[in-house]
């Protein structure tokens, strides 16, 4: 669809598509091979013992301080998503960053250095959990604590990749509570108008801390509100890291050909309260109990599984290998050290 300069309505050319659980039969079509299954699984296994080791030193051992937002659930579309760039895109992630960080190749040493405060993390330890997807030679380029504000940020970076004639896109992450912020329809609004090559992806995890989706997208779908910027929507289920990749691929080729953007909504839920200090009492135990059924990473392991991607044996010795990993991660961070008083005049970042 055109974008209209006259103030006259037409007929939208598409409608809000769906994808909703991929069929196996279509992996090979992707492009993706039994070798490119398993980092996928296995980066999701990694984003999820991290947040299990974080929620253990945020709560039970109080080894770390501030605020923390964990990734618990979530874990399908930051993988998903970029994997599908393919080091064709960029990043701009949001106070639940842990995921996207370590989706986008930063190393759990650097991210968990920074929960720790030290010199070794990704902001040298002045940023902390909300600013850990930052690393713009992997492509993460900014992590915001303001709901939404990285999306207007990521449509300058699309309108800079424009302007320059790079095939590369922007991605901005988001939640549905940052949907009804103004700063995001602005932006919508400015992207779509300049058809600038930018995947809006939103992880709708069913609330805004203790406000549930329902009672705050009168549309009933955040993906709706593409149709009133004249670009297309699609509704994802986001716990299938499969449906999730092939949704941003389409995106991302229709922002390379210079289509515009695409407003993707996933469908998910965290697993936990909105940050470590939310027991999340708010929510129903019956619904819980529903979505843990859908647990992205006992699906994902489940098919490859049964397609004989990978075996039983293979998937302990992987997951005994992430949390290794991750210990040595936590050892790293303790040994670092704090940064120096004299950064306050530097402030520099690589």
């Amino acid at each position: 669809m055109k974008p209209l300069r006259d103030g006259t309505l037409t007929k939208l050319e598409w409608e809000i598509e769906e994808i909703k659980g991929l069929d196996p039969s279509e992996i090979q079509k992707l492009g993706l091979d039994g070798s490119k299954l398993v980092k996928m699984l296995r980066k999701m296994i990694e984003i999820r013992t991290f947040e299990e080791k974080v929620e253990q030193l945020y709560v039970y051992k109080a080894a770390l301080q501030g605020a923390a937002h964990l990734y618990f659930g979530e874990e399908a579309i930051a993988v998903g998503v970029c994997f599908a760039l393919k080091g064709e895109g960029y990043v701009f992630s949001t106070h639940r960053g842990h995921g996207h960080a370590l989706a986008m190749g930063i190393s759990p040493k650097e991210v968990m250095a920074e929960l720790f405060g030290k010199v070794t993390g990704v902001c040298k330890g002045l940023g902390g959990s909300m600013h850990v997807c930052i690393d713009p030679e992997k492509g993460a380029m900014w992590a915001s604590a303001i709901v939404g504000s990285s999306v207007p940020i990521a449509v300058g970076a699309g309108l800079a990749l424009k302007y320059e004639g790079r095939p590369e896109v922007a991605v901005a992450f988001f939640s549905d509570g940052a949907t009804n912020t103004g700063a995001w329809h602005e932006a919508l609004n400015l992207a779509s108008f300049w058809k600038l090559p930018i995947v809006f992806a939103c992880e709708n995890n069913q609330y805004a801390i203790s406000m549930p989706a329902s009672k705050a997208v009168t549309c009933g779908r955040v993906a709706y509100r593409a149709v009133a910027y004249g670009i297309p929507g699609m509704i994802v289920d986001g716990n299938d890291v499969l449906s999730v990749y092939k949704a941003t691929i389409k995106a991302k080729e229709r922002a390379k050909r210079g289509e515009g953007p695409t407003l993707i909504e996933f469908l998910t839920y965290r697993m936990k309260g909105h940050g470590v200090y939310d027991k999340a009492e708010y929510r129903p135990r019956e619904e819980e109990e529903r979505w843990k059924k859908l647990d992205p990473i006992s699906r994902f392991s489940k098919l490859l599984l049964e397609l004989g991607v990978i075996s039983n044996e293979d998937l302990k010795r992987l997951e005994n290998e992430v949390k290794e990993e991750i210990e040595e991660a936590v050892e790293f961070s303790k040994k670092s050290d704090f940064p120096p008083f004299s950064m306050l005049e530097e402030v520099t970042f690589r």
